[in-house]
C-alpha cells in the first residue's frame, strides 16, 4: 500500500497547539485538578470532624442489601482489591515492563503503583480517621481509615493500566474493565463497613490524580511504548 501522505499545516497556529496539547490538558483538568479538589473537600472536612450527610445513609443502604450470595462475592472482591490481586498485578506489571525494556513505562507503573501506597499510608496516618463502626463486620480492619487504601490502590492500577494502553488497540477494553474493577472494589468496603464513602471516594480521587500526574511527567513529550522519534512498538 502506499504510505499515507502527509498532513499539510494548519491554517492557524492556535489548531496546531490544541491538536497536540488539549489531551494533555484535559488530563491534566480530569484526571489531576478534580481529583485533587474532591480529595482536598474530603480531607478538609475529615481534619474538621464535620458530619458527611451521606456517610452514614450509603452505609446503612449496603447494610440492607446483605446476604450470603453478597457475602461471599463482596469477601473476594475486597482481597482481590489488595493482597490477592492488585499488589500482584502491580509486581507483575513492573516486572514484565522492566523485562521487556521498556523503561519509561516500567518507572511510570512503578512510581505510581509504590508512590500510591506510600502516599496512603502517610494520609492515613496524618488523618487518623476511626473506621465505621454501625454494625460488627465479616471482614473486620484496625488500621485507620481515610483514604481507603483498596480503592486508592485499585484506582492507580485502573488509571496506569488506562494510560499505558491508550495509544494501543486495547484503549477501549481496558479504559471499561480497570475503572469497572476499582469502583467495584470501592464498593465492596463499603458492603463489608470498613470504609466511609468518603474514605472511598478520597481514595479513588489520590489514586486517579497520583498516577495521571506520574503519566503527565514522563511522558510530557511522547506517548508510551515510543522508544525513539517515528519507532512505535506494539
Amino acid at each position: 500500500m502506499p504510505a499515507p501522505a502527509e498532513p499539510g499545516p494548519d491554517p492557524h497556529p492556535l489548531a496546531a497547539v490544541l491538536r497536540g496539547k488539549l489531551g494533555r490538558l484535559l488530563l491534566l483538568f480530569a484526571g489531576v485538578l478534580v481529583p485533587l479538589w474532591l480529595f482536598a473537600g474530603l480531607a478538609d472536612q475529615v481534619h474538621e470532624l464535620e458530619d458527611m450527610f451521606l456517610d452514614d445513609r450509603l452505609l446503612l443502604w449496603f447494610r440492607a442489601q446483605a446476604g450470603p450470595g453478597l457475602d461471599r462475592f463482596f469477601l473476594v472482591l475486597s482481597g482481590l482489591g489488595h493482597a490477592w490481586g492488585v499488589i500482584p498485578a502491580d509486581l507483575a506489571l513492573c516486572l514484565f515492563l522492566l523485562w521487556r525494556r521498556y523503561r519509561r513505562e516500567a518507572v511510570f507503573a512503578i512510581v505510581s503503583t509504590a508512590g500510591s501506597g506510600l502516599l496512603n499510608q502517610a494520609s492515613k496516618h496524618l488523618f487518623q480517621r476511626q473506621r465505621p463502626q454501625l454494625w460488627d463486620s465479616i471482614a473486620p480492619e484496625l488500621t485507620y481509615s481515610f483514604p481507603s487504601g483498596h480503592a486508592m490502590g485499585s484506582m492507580t492500577l485502573a488509571a496506569v493500566l488506562v494510560l499505558l494502553a491508550w495509544p494501543t488497540r486495547w484503549r477501549w477494553p481496558v479504559a471499561l474493565l480497570a475503572p469497572a474493577f476499582a469502583l467495584l472494589v470501592g464498593a465492596s468496603r463499603l458492603y463489608l463497613g470498613v470504609h466511609w464513602p468518603s474514605d472511598v471516594l478520597a481514595g479513588w480521587a489520590a489514586g486517579l490524580a497520583w498516577a495521571c500526574g506520574v503519566y503527565l511527567v514522563l511522558f510530557h513529550s511522547r506517548l508510551p511504548w515510543r522508544r525513539r522519534a517515528g519507532r512505535d512498538l506494539p
